[in-house]
C-alpha cells in the first residue's frame, strides 16, 4: 500500500510493544493518547509461498466471515513496472495471511472463495491494477481513504486515520523498500501485516461517519466507479513525462530525448530495474542539451559514468544520432498534439470567452464542495470542469450539460450536485459576453 506520510522506523522490540488485546469493539472513540501499535495480535505469520501453503489460506479466507482486508506492496523506483511483490489479507475468523505473489502468481482461486465478501483497501486505485495481474480482483469494494476524502477528513493516509478514529499509532516506514527483496526482513513483514491488521474497524468507523452525513450512497458511487474502472491506456507519448523535458525547445532535441528514453526503458525492461536507476531522466536531458559528438563525450557528461552506465554510451550514442539523422517529418511535434484545452492560464488571450466560462464555473464547484466537505477534485474532475467550459454545448439547457458531465464520467451524485449549478453559470457567462 502506497502511504506517503512519513513515519520513523521502530525503536522498540516486538516483546516490548505494548498489549492490544482489548476488544476492537473498545475503540469507538480515540483515545487522548493514541497507543503504538507495533504487532499483529497473532504475531507475524509465515509467507505463503507455495500451492499447499495457498490452499490452507484459501479454506481459511473461504470460511471466514465478514469483509476482507487486503493490502499490496509494490517495488516503485526499484523494478520495472508495478507488479505485486506481497499481498496482505486479513478477515475474522481467518486471521492475516502473507502471499509471495512471485511464488504463487495466480490467486484467482482465492478470489473465488471469497465470492462476494467485500473487499476493503485504502487508495484502492494503487493496488488494484496489480492486484488484476495477480487474477484477484473484487465484486465488492470499500476504500477507506476514499470514504476518508468524501466524509471530509483533513488527512486520509491510512496512519493519520487510523490514529483519528481508532485510537492507534500505526508506525510507517517501510512503503518505499525494494519489496522485491528475497528472504523479506520480520520488521518488513510486521509492518505488512500491521498495514491490515485494523482496515476493517477503520471501514466500520468510515461507513459510520459516512452515514451520518448522508454521503454513503455517494461513496459507493465512488467505490463502484474504482472497482469498475478499466486498465489506464498506454501513454501515446510517454517519453513526454522525462523530468526536465520542458526545457527543451527544438524538435530535433526532442528527437533526442524520445530515442535515449525508449533505449533507456528496453533496458529497464529487460533487466527488470526502475528506469531512473537505468539512467536518470536528468542524463537524458543533459545528453538532448548537449548533443555530444561521440561517444567520449557522451561518458563524460552526468550521470553515464560507472562500468554498467559507461559500457551502455555506446548503445545511447547510437540512439541519439539516429534521432539527428531523422527527416523532419519524423521529428515529434513540440508542444504535442491532443485534444485536452490548453493550460488555463492561457485562455484569457486565446479565447476570452472560455475564460469567462471558467471564471464562473470554478468558483461554483468551490462553493458545493465547501457547502458539503468535499474535496474539489473528488466533487467533480477539474478536468472535466475545463473541458466543459472550453468547448461547452450549444444548448446550456440543465438537462444538456447534465448529459455532458454524465458522457465525461461523472456519477450520479456528481451530476445532481453540479449539472444545475454549472448549467446556470455557464448561461451568466454567456449573457454577460453577449
Amino acid at each position: 500500500m502506497t502511504d506517503t506520510a512519513a513515519a520513523p522506523e521502530p525503536t522498540a522490540a516486538p516483546s516490548a510493544a505494548p498489549a492490544h488485546d482489548e476488544p476492537l469493539e473498545a475503540l469507538e472513540a480515540p483515545a487522548v493518547v493514541a497507543k503504538p501499535l507495533l504487532t499483529p495480535r497473532e504475531g507475524v505469520p509465515e509467507v505463503i509461498a507455495d500451492a499447499a501453503g495457498l490452499a490452507e489460506a484459501v479454506a481459511r479466507f473461504a470460511a471466514g466471515s465478514g469483509p476482507v482486508a487486503v493490502d499490496a506492496e509494490r517495488a516503485s523506483g526499484f523494478r520495472y513496472g508495478q507488479r505485486a511483490y506481497l499481498v496482505q489479507l486479513r478477515r475474522a475468523g481467518a486471521g492475516t495471511a502473507l502471499i509471495d505473489p512471485i511464488a504463487v502468481p495466480d490467486l484467482s482461486g482465492l478470489a473465488s472463495a471469497l465470492g462476494d465478501t467485500e473487499w476493503v483497501l485504502h487508495a484502492a486505485s494503487q493496488d488494484l491494477p496489480c492486484l488484476r495481474e495477480l487474477h484477484f480482483t473484487p465484486s465488492a469494494l470499500f476504500d477507506t481513504e476514499l470514504g476518508g476524502r468524501l466524509a471530509g477528513y483533513p488527512r486520509v493516509g491510512l496512519g493519520p486515520m487510523i490514529e483519528e478514529l481508532l485510537g492507534y499509532h500505526l508506525e510507517k516506514g517501510h512503503s518505499a523498500d525494494d519489496w522485491s527483496t528475497r528472504p523479506l526482513p520480520v520488521p518488513w513483514l510486521t509492518y505488512a501485516a500491521l498495514d491490515v491488521e485494523l482496515l476493517v474497524d477503520l471501514r466500520d468507523a468510515v461507513n459510520a461517519e459516512l452515514v451520518a452525513q448522508g454521503k454513503l450512497e455517494w461513496a459507493r458511487q465512488e467505490f463502484e466507479a474504482v472497482r469498475t474502472a478499466p486498465p489506464a491506456e498506454p501513454r501515446a507519448e510517454p517519453w513526454r513525462r522525462t523530468s526536465g523535458v520542458h526545457r527543451v525547445r527544438k524538435a530535433r532535441n526532442l528527437a533526442v530525448v524520445r530515442a535515449l528514453w525508449l533505449r533507456r526503458d528496453e533496458l529497464a525492461r529487460r533487466r527488470d530495474m526502475a528506469p531512473g536507476r537505468v539512467l536518470p531522466d536528468a542524463a537524458i536531458i543533459e545528453a538532448a542539451t548537449k548533443l555530444p559528438k561521440t561517444v567520449h563525450l557522451l561518458r563524460a557528461l552526468p550521470g553515464y559514468s560507472g562500468r554498467t552506465r559507461s559500457a551502455d554510451a555506446v548503445s545511447y550514442f547510437a540512439a541519439l544520432e539516429t534521432a539527428l539523422a531523422l527527416p523532419e517529418r519524423e521529428l515529434p511535434h513540440h508542444p504535442p498534439r491532443s485534444d485536452a484545452p490548453p493550460p488555463a492560464k492561457s485562455w484569457e488571450r486565446s479565447d476570452p470567452e472560455a475564460a469567462a466560462r471558467l471564471a464562473v464555473a470554478r468558483p461554483a464547484v468551490t462553493a458545493i464542495a465547501d457547502e458539503h466537505r468535499v474535496p474539489t477534485e473528488n466533487l467533480l474532475l477539474p478536468d472535466l470542469v475545463r473541458r466543459l467550459c472550453w468547448a461547452p454545448p450549444a444548448d446550456l439547457d440543465d438537462e444538456v450539460v447534465a448529459g455532458y458531465l454524465r458522457n465525461g464520467g461523472a456519477r450520479p451524485w456528481q451530476v445532481e450536485l453540479t449539472g444545475h449549478v454549472l448549467a446556470a453559470a455557464l448561461r451568466r457567462a454567456a449573457a454577460h459576453v453577449l
